[in-house]
């Protein structure tokens, strides 16, 4: 079928799935709507500008959500939202399938779980949030209109509940008493790819129809999912024991404490790891032929999103990993763990004059304050084998990316933005950053808003151990490093002079 331009409505658009989708429609040329309860959830998303959004709830009127619609993805999510979720979910299908037919849709894809109904002895052995699943894709395709259904087990992005219980259990715990789920069979999907099906299956012949099973190419179990997510992540073997007694409410209230998610959420979700979900029909492969990413290496990208501390803004480049990462939109437990120390001061001065004077940071010129502490730290960690204080810089005064600067390495030196990355042997990631806004544009009074932005992603238990170790030291030496940049560039704005004399002097090459 050739590829062609359709109005196409997103519900769940604020969710971890539809937020990466839109962008993926988008970047094909739809034109896009989006249904949304709040529409001011949407305002930070990247493609917020590209879309038109209805305010609306999925079991209210939804004619003019649908007016004019070709194609309706259904990826609305209600786990754990009150007692009767699993009710609503299905009124909600239920009423977005009777104005969709009533507005001529001619398609309805819905995202749903993976899990057989049936067990061994033919009766229903699935949790309620699956069989919750099902019912809503049962409830969609008992109308008039032409229905696609994709089910998935664990999807693996940043962002995604099930991964990131996943991944908060193995950061945070050398040892885990994990119940007999722990040896449960899953065929885990890169989000990337579940994007390229849901886009992908737009083009199908309008007589096709039914429940299709997609999933990566590997069968793990939790176990060995736990397993790959440590080495990916740079962490000691974890030591896993099964415990028979431990029950999925006992287990949920465990992961309630060890991870950030809601407990509404948690406990459904743990509820449904007692169940093997594997794609045991995969027409899907000739339908939407296509390579799928390895559960290895899906880890490996969702890790270098969030280490990276980066969000999507930009869709053009929606088939690669970028779909991996969090977006501005995801709830605040997705991501992994990011522990951040933010000043911000306003300066008398320019851009321009702010800009040199963080650029001149270190060698000779050091660190403002407590530079004994810096030379420490530094001693420190050349005796455990990093680089150490080493006190140089390729030019006194000027930066490129990638230049050394002590135990650091310059990786932005855009006007708005300086960004050094930490070099020294951590049990995680550590950047530190300047980002420089002018506030006005009166030449007699420059004024410059600086924030100043220390970034750590812990690496396991002792990664956030690390980082509230030395938390009373931050609240000493980062304050004092912005205040005297901050000096620095008001005085040289001031007498109109260039920052330290001593700054610019030869420093080691």
């Amino acid at each position: 079928m050739a590829s062609e331009t359709r109005t196409i409505l997103v519900t769940g658009a604020s969710g971890y799935v539809g937020g990466r989708l839109v962008g993926a429609l988008v970047n094909g040329g739809h034109h896009v709507r989006c249904l949304a309860r709040s529409p001011a959830k949407l305002t930070a998303a990247p493609w917020r500008a590209d879309v038109e959004v209805v305010q609306g709830d999925i079991e209210g009127d939804l004619a003019d959500a649908v007016d004019g619609v070709d194609v309706v993805y259904y990826l609305v999510h209600s786990i754990g939202e009150g007692a009767d979720w699993s009710d609503r979910e299905a009124a909600g299908a239920a009423n977005l399938r009777d104005a969709a037919a009533a507005a001529g849709v001619s398609r309805i894809i819905y995202l749903g779980g993976l899990g057989e109904e049936e067990d061994t002895d033919g009766a229903v052995d699935l949790s309620r949030h699956l069989q919750s699943r099902h019912r809503v894709g049962q409830v969609l395709a008992d109308g008039p209109i032409s229905v696609i259904e994709l089910r998935a087990a664990v999807i693996i992005g940043s962002g995604s509940a099930s991964f990131e219980m996943l991944r908060y259990l193995v950061d945070v715990l050398p040892v885990m008493v994990t119940p007999k789920w722990v040896d449960t069979r899953c065929q885990p999907i890169a989000i990337r790819d579940v994007v390229r099906y849901l886009v992908d299956v737009i083009e199908l012949d309008d007589a096709i129809s039914g429940v299709f099973d997609i999933g990566g190419p590997d069968i793990l179990t939790y176990r060995e999912m736990m397993s790959v997510y440590a080495d990916e992540a740079g962490l000691r073997s974890r030591v896993i024991i099964p415990v028979p007694v431990l029950t999925p409410r006992l287990s949920s209230l465990w992961v309630g404490l060890v991870t950030p998610l809601p407990r509404s959420l948690a406990r459904p979700l743990v509820s449904s790891l007692v169940n093997e979900v594997v794609a045991n029909d995969e027409r899907i492969l000739e339908l939407c032929p296509g390579q799928r990413l390895g559960y290895r290496d899906s880890v490996r990208h969702a890790l270098r999103r969030m280490s990276d501390n980066e969000v999507v803004t930009s869709w053009s480049d929606a088939e690669s990993d970028a779909v991996s990462g969090p977006l501005p939109t995801d709830p605040e437990w997705s991501g992994g763990s990011v522990l951040r120390d933010v000043r911000q001061k306003t300066v008398r001065s320019t851009p321009d004059v702010v800009h040199h004077v963080v650029s001149g940071i270190g060698g000779t010129n050091g660190w403002y304050v407590g530079d004994w502490l810096w030379d420490l730290r530094g001693a420190f960690d050349k005796l455990i084998g990093g680089p150490g204080m080493r006190r140089s810089r390729r030019d006194p005064v000027e930066l490129r990316v990638g230049d050394a600067v002590d135990f650091w390495r310059v990786e932005s030196t855009e006007p708005e933005l300086l960004r050094l990355r930490a070099e020294m042997r951590l049990p995680g990631v550590a950047s530190l950053e300047w980002r420089i806004e002018p506030l006005d544009d009166d030449a007699s009074r420059p004024c410059t808003r600086v924030t100043q932005v220390a970034t750590f992603v812990p690496r396991g238990l002792w990664g956030r151990a690390y980082w509230y170790a030395l938390a009373p030291f931050h609240t000493f030496v980062f304050p004092g490093l912005l205040d005297g940049l901050a000096s620095e560039a008001e005085r040289t704005t001031l007498f109109n002079e260039p920052p330290k004399a001593g700054a610019v002097e030869s420093s080691p090459s």
